[in-house]
């Protein structure tokens, strides 16, 4: 009698899985589970690609602790998660990077694929990403003076050379940030500087 029957085809593929992601093959990765850009983050989840996933898994909080490759974050509400870094997991902070710019105390929101021995194999890590809808109040050579939220909640965005793009009417980026005015409604895509509190942008978007 053959022993390759539906069932043990299934656990043998989990099982590949499992020792593909924790070897950083690229199975786990945007084929897989979805977009790597930072817009990604805040997508709708989709189905996993590959019927070996029988779902995604996510993960947000702060960064609590580094060990290797293994991040340890303190979720919003209470919760822990052990997010497993592989050579396949793609990294934005402001921009794609690599772990080593990953810090204790960093945000952090995390896509991929929970593991037997209760780590989440990242396929992509989105660190200190923040997305606001804001005010510009204030413009000056470096940064622009933005309000949030009903309290008016005063943050600095911080432009930055050769990264902070704008989008105008729904257009194509652009490095040209001369048509941002005071008074406009904004939409800020950026990463959080957790040491003051300000955000570096990577794109504000206006007119949309």
């Amino acid at each position: 009698m053959s022993n390759d029957t539906p069932d043990r085809r299934g656990l043998d593929r989990r099982r590949f899985l499992t020792t593909a992601a924790l070897g950083g093959a690229t199975i786990v990765g945007a084929s897989a589970l979805g977009g790597l850009d930072a817009d990604a983050a805040f997508a709708a989840p989709m189905p996993p690609l590959d019927p070996a996933i029988a779902k995604s898994a996510f993960a947000e909080g702060r960064i609590s602790q580094i060990n290797g490759s293994v991040l340890e974050v303190a979720g919003s509400y209470g919760d822990r998660h052990l997010i497993q870094l592989t050579n396949a997991t793609s990294v934005w902070k402001l921009r794609p990077t690599t772990a080593a710019d990953i810090k204790v105390g960093d945000g952090l929101y995390a896509r991929g694929v929970d593991m037997p021995d209760g780590t989440i194999a990242a396929d992509a890590v989105w660190v200190n990403i923040v997305n606001l809808y804001c005010t510009v109040k204030g413009i000056a050579k470096d940064r622009l003076h933005l309000t949030h939220g009903a309290q008016e909640h005063a943050v600095v965005g911080r432009i930055v050379g050769d990264t902070t793009t704008a989008s105008y009417l729904g257009g194509a980026l652009t490095s040209d940030l001369s048509r941002v005015r005071i008074g406009q409604s904004a939409q800020i895509l950026g990463a959080w500087r957790p040491d003051d509190d300000s955000i570096d942008i990577a794109r504000v978007t206006v007119g949309h």
